[in-house]
């Protein structure tokens, strides 16, 4: 008899209003069907995901969690604590789901689980974080970060993108720049920065904008953008206008390509990993680990036809 793969399932219940409770034997049923023995662990505190992918990862054939960003940064971050290194499968169930739109994940919840072990392998850069923790998409700092890790889960829930918006604007009157040395293997930038982010995505906040165009997600480059403190309400708006519309550009902002970087600043800056919490830092490294893991995603058209039909 034929050994049964391995798939760890792990499961965030509170993110996107606990979807997945009316899902759970749909999916259970796609993973089986699809040759799996499944293990379900259903966190309970911050962290737990991290901890149990760590702890029962390396004998898993294939770790899926379902969650929001902060659940895949928990999970990739436990995988990536291992020596062999399983494949990974996302079923979104966040606020934003920011990487999953990247990635074309489907945002149904089956045809995600589907996905997850009939789609296709796809390589994916992962970040490093001051050499001891790791994002997914995007390691930010300053105006407007603090939002995501400040606003809480059911306002996520009750509001999804407004709560980025509505928790932003009470933060307006509060701005702060930071003096900072940025640098890269090929530039060099020093100023008062009111926000930088650090991504591997098309989307941040549910926002296509912010972000390049010409991303790949496998291509050991991170999209850098940085935003010089504005001295006029003109600058302010100048700065509005070239992040909102593609033909507008400021000198203000700052738009580049790097395998790392190293950032100081005089004083303790705190920064956002995929939306929650990184720490207060005045001095970080980030590298980008290039095609470090794994994910299935979208299923091949035939696989989604044949999908399609048993759901019917």
């Amino acid at each position: 008899m034929e050994k049964k793969r391995k798939l760890l399932l792990i499961i965030n219940p509170r993110s996107g209003k606990g979807q997945i409770k009316n899902r759970l034997l749909e999916i259970l049923d796609i993973f089986i069907r699809a040759g799996y023995e499944v293990q379900v662990h259903i966190t309970q505190q911050p962290g737990e995901a991290r901890q149990v992918a760590a702890r029962s990862g390396e004998e898993t054939d294939l770790v899926v969690c379902s969650g929001g960003d902060g659940t895949l940064n928990e999970t990739v971050s436990g995988i990536m604590e291992l020596e062999k290194i399983p494949q990974l499968g996302y079923i979104p169930a966040g606020s934003t789901n920011d990487f999953a739109a990247s990635l074309k994940i489907p945002k149904q919840m089956s045809a995600a689980a589907a996905a997850a072990v009939d789609g296709e392998l796809y390589p994916i850069d992962i970040g490093r974080f001051c050499k001891e923790r790791y994002f997914v998409y995007v390691a930010g700092f300053g105006a407007f970060t603090e939002v995501s890790y400040l606003t809480s889960q059911d306002k996520k829930n009750l509001l999804g993108h407004q709560a980025y918006v509505l928790e932003g604007v009470k933060s307006l009157a509060s701005i702060k720049a930071y003096s900072m040395k940025v640098q890269s293997e090929e530039y060099v930038c020093e100023g008062d920065f009111i926000f930088g982010m650090v991504t591997n995505t098309i989307s941040v906040g549910g926002f296509k904008g912010l972000v390049k165009q010409d991303v790949s997600l496998n291509d050991g480059l991170f999209e850098v953008l940085l935003i010089h403190m504005p001295k006029t309400p003109i600058e302010l708006s100048g700065i509005v206008s070239s992040l909102l519309l593609k033909d507008e550009k400021s000198e203000l902002v700052c738009k580049f390509k790097a395998r790392s970087l190293s950032i100081e600043c005089s004083e303790p800056v705190d920064w956002v990993l995929d939306g929650e919490f990184g720490g207060s830092h005045s001095r970080v490294y980030l590298e980008n680990l290039c095609k470090k893991l794994e994910i299935r995603r979208n299923l091949p058209k035939n696989r989604k036809k044949d999908n399609n039909m048993l759901n019917r």
